[in-house]
């Protein structure tokens, strides 16, 4: 599975939150960086439900899809599809 995210200005990637819930990431929370070939996140002292995880993100996906092609979404649809902003400082 391969998820594409932006870095923002100072660095920061924003790991969205159905990934966040899927994987059990909350706030506060210390995560591991392993550098290989790749870079690899993920939680310290916690087990990742793969499945779970593939659920998540399709209906994440399939949201986002709805979205898609609209101007402007309908009052309260964006808030369903949990878009977050970068930091700004």
């Amino acid at each position: 599975m391969t998820l594409r995210l932006r870095v923002g200005r100072k660095g920061y990637i924003i790991l969205p939150k159905a990934l966040r819930e899927a994987v059990g990431i909350e706030e506060g929370d210390e995560v591991e960086v392993e550098v290989r070939d790749a870079i690899i996140i993920k939680p310290a002292r916690k087990r990742v439900n793969v499945e779970e995880l593939r659920r998540r993100l399709a209906a994440h996906a399939e949201k986002l899809r709805r979205l898609k092609g609209r101007r402007e979404p309908a009052p309260g649809e964006a808030a369903e599809a949990s878009l977050e902003e970068e930091f700004l400082d």
